[in-house]
């Protein structure tokens, strides 16, 4: 089973986003856990998780959370902004793809 976080400001329009990529994960027949987290909480979870995904509202922080994510104790674990456009659209499918590709599936 996969993690995959999403690192948000607020978490308000992640969460929608969220729904979307497990119904596109559910499509696809993959077992995947999803979830959204401010960049606040985001090193708590650290452990738990196997790739992370910003919010383009968050994109700034990229080096930060690289940076946490490659002292992770499990090793390092891929991290990539989610495409704006997508986004927007909350486009679940192609975030989804997006992540399973930074997983290298």
């Amino acid at each position: 089973m996969k993690n995959i976080l999403l690192v948000c400001s607020a978490g308000m329009s992640t969460s929608l986003l969220v729904t979307k990529m497990e119904g596109a994960a559910k499509e696809a027949g993959i077992e995947c856990k999803i979830f959204a987290l401010p960049f606040s909480d985001a090193p708590r979870v650290l452990e738990e998780v196997d790739c992370i995904l910003l919010g383009p509202q968050v994109r700034f922080q990229k080096a930060a959370i690289e940076k946490l994510a490659e002292g992770r104790k499990g090793g390092a674990i891929p991290v990539d902004v989610i495409d704006m456009r997508d986004y927007g659209t909350m486009n679940g499918k192609a975030v989804f793809e997006a992540a399973l590709k930074l997983l290298g599936e």
